[in-house]
């Protein structure tokens, strides 16, 4: 069993990484962070293979669009999730735009896109 892992980038606020990554840990996900757009593209080199990436529209050291554009030159299928505090996003090339302050939807987006082979296991 292979426990889904997502990269998780958002501006250098770690109090408000730390909430998505709580959210994500307590459902059994493996989390990977980083803080700015050049620290997610160096990481994500060097785990291509996570399940997907959630991020920050408002992510530090580079727009949105570009850093999406980035993310796909590594992995074209790579599954891209973009949150904003407005809640409507402007970076439209990702494949799924959610508020910010609303862990909840994350949560069920993620369950319903990448199930977790553990739920199953740790709720018997």
């Amino acid at each position: 069993m292979i426990r889904p892992c997502f990269l998780v980038i958002d501006h250098e606020f770690p109090d408000s990484i730390s909430t998505r990554k709580l959210v994500l840990e307590t459902a059994k996900y493996n989390v990977i962070t980083a803080y700015s757009g050049n620290e997610a593209i160096d990481t994500f080199r060097l785990f291509p293979n996570v399940s997907g990436i959630v991020m920050n529209e408002a992510v530090t050291g580079m727009d949105c669009a570009s850093l999406v554009k980035e993310l796909r030159t590594i992995r074209s299928d790579v599954l891209l999730i973009v949150t904003s505090s407005r809640g409507v996003t402007d970076c439209v090339v990702a494949d799924h735009q959610l508020d910010n302050f609303d862990p909840a939807s994350l949560l069920k987006l993620l369950r319903r896109l990448v199930p977790n082979p553990l739920e199953h296991y740790l709720s018997e």
